[in-house]
Parts: C-alpha cells; sequence; structure tokens
C-alpha cells in the first residue's frame, strides 16, 4: 500500500514559519513523480504565492573549473552575515546512462552548509534540458515562502542550461577565467548577449590578477559591440576572487543596482511574467513526455516504432506520426 500523504496544512504552516525541515519536504514531493505528490504540491505552491516573489533571483554559469562553488561558498557566506537569509540551489550532471549524480555541493560549498541562514538543496538535472532539474522552479518558490530573500540558481555550465537558468532568474552572471586571449575566440555570442555581468574570478594576486584585468578588459570589447538586452542595464565587467572573498562586495552591489533600476522600469515585472508562461509550457511539455513512458503498451509501441525507423522501413516522420497518435495528438 503507498503511504498516506502527510497533513500538506501542517506542511504550510510550517514552511511560511520558516521551518526548514518542513521546506526539505515540501521539496521532496515536488521532485516526486508520484501524481498525487504533485497535485499536493500544486496545491501547496498556489496557497503559498502571495509570499513568493520578493527574492533577488540570481543565476550563476561558467565552465567547469572556473570555481562557481567556491564563489557562490564565499558570496553566499557574505551575504548571510550581512542579514540575508540565502538558499543555493545547485543542479548537478546526472549521468545519462544511470540517472545517477554526484550531488557533491554541499562539500564544496563547507561554509554555507553550516550556516543557519542558508539553506543548499542539490538536484540531479535527470537529463531535462540544458541541465536544469525539472522542479527548480518550483523549489525557488518554496524557499521565498519560507522566507529565503535571496535565492543562487547554480548549473553546470555546458550546454543549454545558461538558457534555462536565464528563464529562471532576474540576474545572470557568468563566471569567466583568466587569460581571455584564446577564450575570447571560442565564447558563445549566446552567453554573451544572456550576460547581465561578467566576473572574471581567480583574480587571486600578482600574475593572475594581471590576466584577470585583461581578460576582463577583452570581455568588455566583446560585450561593446552586442546590444544589451535592456535598454536600462549595461552589463558590466569585473574581476573577483572567489577564493579570497576579493571583489565580491562591489559585485553584490551591481546586482542590486541592476534590481533597483529594473524594478523602477517594471522589467523585472514583465521578465517573471514571460517566465511564468515559459514555465507553464514546459511542464505541459514534461506531462507530455510523461504520457509516453508511463503506458505499458505506449512503451511497448514506441520501441516498435523506434525499430522500423532504425531499420529504415519507415521514415522518422512516419515513426513520430505513429506515436503521436498513441497519445492521440
Amino acid at each position: 500500500m503507498a503511504p498516506t500523504l502527510p497533513d500538506m496544512d501542517n506542511i504550510r504552516e510550517r514552511l511560511l514559519k520558516g521551518d526548514r525541515a518542513a521546506l526539505a519536504r515540501a521539496i521532496t514531493f515536488a521532485e516526486s513523480r508520484r501524481a498525487d505528490h504533485r497535485a499536493a504540491v500544486r496545491d501547496l505552491i498556489d496557497a503559498v504565492l502571495p509570499e513568493t516573489g520578493k527574492a533577488i533571483r540570481v543565476g550563476i554559469t561558467g565552465v567547469p573549473g572556473v570555481g562557481k562553488s567556491t564563489t557562490i561558498d564565499m558570496l553566499g557566506s557574505q551575504l548571510t552575515k550581512a542579514g540575508h537569509k540565502v538558499a543555493v540551489l545547485a543542479v548537478d550532471p546526472s549521468s545519462t546512462r544511470t540517472g545517477g549524480s554526484i550531488l557533491g555541493d554541499k562539500t564544496r560549498m563547507a561554509q554555507l552548509a553550516q550556516d543557519r541562514n542558508a539553506f543548499i538543496r542539490p538536484s540531479p538535472s535527470s537529463g531535462t534540458l540544458g541541465g536544469v532539474a525539472a522542479k527548480t522552479r518550483e523549489t525557488m518558490l518554496l524557499c521565498e515562502a519560507a522566507g529565503f530573500d535571496v535565492i543562487l540558481v547554480e548549473t553546470v555550465g555546458v550546454g543549454q542550461s545558461e538558457t534555462a537558468v536565464a528563464d529562471l532568474t532576474d540576474f545572470f552572471l557568468v563566471l569567466m577565467l583568466p587569460g581571455a586571449g584564446d577564450e575570447l575566440q571560442g565564447i558563445k555570442k549566446g552567453i554573451l548577449e544572456l550576460a547581465d555581468m561578467i566576473a572574471v574570478n581567480k583574480a587571486d594576486d600578482g600574475e593572475n590578477e594581471k590576466r584577470a584585468k585583461v581578460a576582463a578588459q577583452d570581455y568588455r570589447a566583446a560585450l561593446h559591440i552586442l546590444t544589451p538586452a535592456s535598454a536600462t542595464w549595461s552589463p558590466p565587467v569585473v574581476t573577483i576572487s572567489g577564493l579570497h572573498g576579493k571583489g565580491l562586495d562591489d559585485l553584490w552591489s551591481k546586482i542590486e543596482d541592476h534590481r533597483q533600476k529594473l524594478t523602477a522600469t517594471g522589467e523585472i515585472f514583465e521578465r517573471r511574467k514571460k517566465q511564468d508562461v515559459k514555465w507553464m509550457w514546459a511542464l505541459v511539455h514534461e506531462r507530455l513526455h510523461q504520457k509516453l513512458t508511463s503506458s505499458v503498451d505506449v512503451r511497448k509501441a514506441t520501441a516498435e516504432a523506434e525499430k522500423s525507423v532504425a531499420r529504415g522501413e519507415h521514415s522518422p516522420a512516419a515513426g513520430a506520426q505513429a506515436i503521436s497518435d498513441l497519445i492521440g495528438l
């Protein structure tokens, strides 16, 4: 017999009081694939929705090795000391073979992991587009309802993860490594177009600091030829040392400046409205995929369609139509 659902009214009351155990349990239900869990969480989120939307939502990306976790650990610790409550939603890459995930962010963020004013939730991406966990948005809303006023969404920084995180957050921070000469040639234009700020990390001291400043100048030149996404904001380029905390005060000051300027013009509100609609359709696509994979009969017929296309007996278009017919599309 399937376990019964807990008292969701009790979880809601505790969540709104900032109860971390209630928050963790609500997120677990949000990540569940059980239909009754999903329905319960939908009702829970609708009930707490008036208490959400007040946090600063920051997406952070960068290539592996750029120092995302170290920077978040130091930045988050500085913010909690300043009186903020910080939630870190760290999306780990899931194995395409096993679906497994390392989920090692709590060990990489040693200071925040022990901070009572911080909450770290590692979530496996489970193959979702861009490496962003399918339930990251719901998790973000639950954290806001629990009183967290800064949400940092760390992504794996590969593939299309940048676009997915930009569609979740108000501010998109791209971390870069020093020595931009060669890297600049390979940087995607799309990343520069999405960035609200570029921070060249590992500007620790001496030669590294010099290289970081040269790289920052190259990135400024690259940004200069692009049209900013907002007429209100021109993306700055800064140098930081996540390891030593250098430049993080200035970095956060610029994020707050961005928030104030785009709130004044109404752009934050408009951006969030568009994000809500996008995520509604993302959930529709997810439900359609679940319908394809949840039925034994549909899975069997889908496997047959795959085999016929692989053998060259049917075209991919014909195979797609056969699968669509199975679910009434």
